[in-house]
């Protein structure tokens, strides 16, 4: 937990719960397990969440902290869960009940809850009336979606955004977004950020289906983070993965962060020797062949820092209008 986040897109962070386990490619590097496994030993923050440096699946529930976010006076933007997954299946829906009493009662503040497990957090949503607990329950009643909690799934490649946004826009939010980090490949989101039958520029310049008049909304998805991975075993981003996405959400009126570089900057930026694109399988197996075949240019290793976040000479921080 830290009143002064470091990461780019929130303010603060509250972790009212602790441990995890990896469901897909974008949790191997996972940077949460390498700060738990710091704090893993006896009587230490993550004792038990641990096993051989990785994530067990053990959850341990921090009580003591659910109240942290009412002692904040000044408003904030707040990451619920940045070491964890509020909707770990090993996290009881008494305690997530409770997590989110807690946010329906800080008005003041904004809440981005982000999870890899969309299925468990619709299933959350979806319960029965009378299995919600008191007194989260007259707030499910008379102030649902709570205006100031957005959902988001990560997206680390298509496979991940076919599985995990459909459940994210049958979840009542007030903002729903994504965060493609680490991404890992190119991501066509077109069906979710567009009306059906309506194809931008980037993706029929012809029009050649013969697509009916339409416009872009942002019914679905309100917002995307975008960002390279960090670590020791960074693996690279192909800055058209970047770029892509960019010009998707702006053809569609929806706001666009690009979060960071991560450890692998574009070349062109930097004198040391590169690494081709369509060279990075054949360095370590960092990514399959066939996402490196399409555009051009060089990447290379330079660390987080000196990548900066820039994305075509300039940082994009964009977010939901008036949310800000």
């Amino acid at each position: 937990m830290a009143d002064k986040a470091k990461i780019e897109w929130t303010d603060a962070t509250w972790n009212p719960l602790r441990g995890c386990s990896k469901v897909s490619d974008g949790c191997r590097n996972c940077y949460a397990e390498s700060v738990a496994n710091r704090f893993s030993g006896p009587g230490q923050p993550y004792e038990g969440t641990i096993s051989n440096g990785r994530w067990n699946g053990q959850i341990r529930l921090v009580p003591e902290v659910l109240e942290q976010p009412w002692k904040w006076q000044r408003p904030r933007r707040i990451f619920v869960n940045s070491m964890s997954d509020l909707f770990h299946p090993n996290v009881p829906f008494e305690y997530i009940d409770q997590v989110f009493f807690t946010m329906a009662i800080a008005k003041r503040h904004t809440f981005q809850v982000l999870t890899k497990r969309p299925e468990r957090m619709l299933e959350w949503f979806n319960r029965d009336v009378g299995e919600w607990s008191e007194p989260l329950f007259a707030w499910r009643m008379k102030n649902w979606p709570l205006p100031n909690v957005w959902l988001g799934v990560s997206v680390e490649n298509q496979k991940a955004a076919d599985e995990r946004i459909p459940l994210l826009v049958e979840t009542p939010a007030a903002v729903r977004f994504l965060s493609c980090e680490p991404l890992l490949g190119p991501v066509n989101l077109g069906k979710w950020l567009l009306t059906p039958g309506w194809a931008p520029s980037y993706y029929d310049p012809d029009n050649i289906h013969g697509y009916p008049n339409a416009e872009p909304t942002n019914e679905h998805i309100q917002w995307v983070i975008v960002g390279g991975e960090s670590g020791r075993n960074a693996r690279p981003m192909h800055p058209d993965w970047a770029r892509s996405l960019r010009d998707q959400c702006h053809a569609s009126n929806v706001p666009y962060l690009f979060k960071q570089w991560g450890e692998w900057g574009p070349a062109e930026l930097h004198d040391d020797d590169s690494v081709l694109y369509g060279e990075w399988h054949k360095q370590g197996g960092f990514i399959e062949s066939c996402l490196c075949e399409k555009g051009e240019g060089t990447v290379q290793r330079v660390g987080k820092k000196r990548a900066g976040r820039e994305l075509d000479g300039r940082t994009w921080d964009e977010y939901p209008e008036g949310r800000q």
